[in-house]
């Protein structure tokens, strides 16, 4: 991690600084508030800083020793940026509609996704060519259906160590099926959202392509640290 100097610096040319109006603001975002510019609630940069590389700690420890972060992202603006970090990286993650259970309903999540690699290898061997065209093509359609909801963490054999959130809000429902577990939330969260829910809070803009780009891809390097010394 860089001089809190710099890393302030790099988080500002993000966009990271700017929350939402003043009258957005949830109760346990007023501690990370440095100050009000036209109704509009700007992050203290250095506590930004410090959350993010206490975060980067825990997941580069959680990596090291062996246990799974998914990237958790469904907002159509950070879709992609979810997507990529965990491809990078080869870590699970959810780039869409976050299914209800995932977690707390995690074998029955499991039998889709087997299901999913059963059809996807019997595709690859041409066992499926002993089916009629029309059946085939319904396959395919089912193939497609689950690459679609559960594509994203078709690796995820067990439940993960932790969820990395960008908008606890937006992902209301994934913070609480977590929370239920005992699985700690790393959070890109805006002043719009209840920090009470998340372990490891990193206040900033979580909207801003620039600033989650920014945030992402320091907290995938981090976990992918943590694996190179495991």
């Amino acid at each position: 991690m860089a001089t809190i100097q710099a890393e302030i610096k790099k988080l500002y040319d993000a966009g990271t600084h700017m929350a939402h109006m003043r009258t957005r603001r949830h109760p346990t975002a007023a501690q990370f508030i440095f100050s009000t510019k036209e109704r509009t609630d700007i992050f203290d940069l250095e506590e930004t800083g410090r959350r993010l590389e206490v975060a980067s700690e825990f997941l580069k420890e959680l990596s090291r020793t062996g246990k799974t972060a998914v990237f958790v992202g469904g907002k159509h603006e950070v879709q992609k940026i979810v997507k990529e970090a965990g491809e990078r990286i080869g870590a699970p993650y959810v780039a869409g509609r976050w299914i209800g259970g995932t977690l707390t309903n995690f074998k029955i999540i499991r039998k889709r996704i087997d299901r999913l690699e059963k059809l996807m290898s019997e595709r690859e061997t041409g066992a499926l060519e002993k089916y009629t065209k029309r059946e085939r093509l319904m396959i395919d359609r089912e193939i497609e259906e689950l690459l679609g909801r559960f594509g994203g963490i078709a690796n995820l054999r067990d439940l993960p160590g932790a969820l990395v959130v960008v908008d606890t809000r937006h992902e209301h429902t994934a913070v609480l099926e977590a929370k239920q577990l005992k699985i700690p939330v790393v959070g890109l969260a805006s002043s719009d959202c209840d920090f009470s829910l998340i372990k490891y809070p990193i206040p900033g803009n979580d909207t801003s392509i620039k600033s989650v780009r920014y945030i992402v891809e320091a907290l995938a390097d981090a976990y992918q640290a943590g694996k190179k010394t495991s």
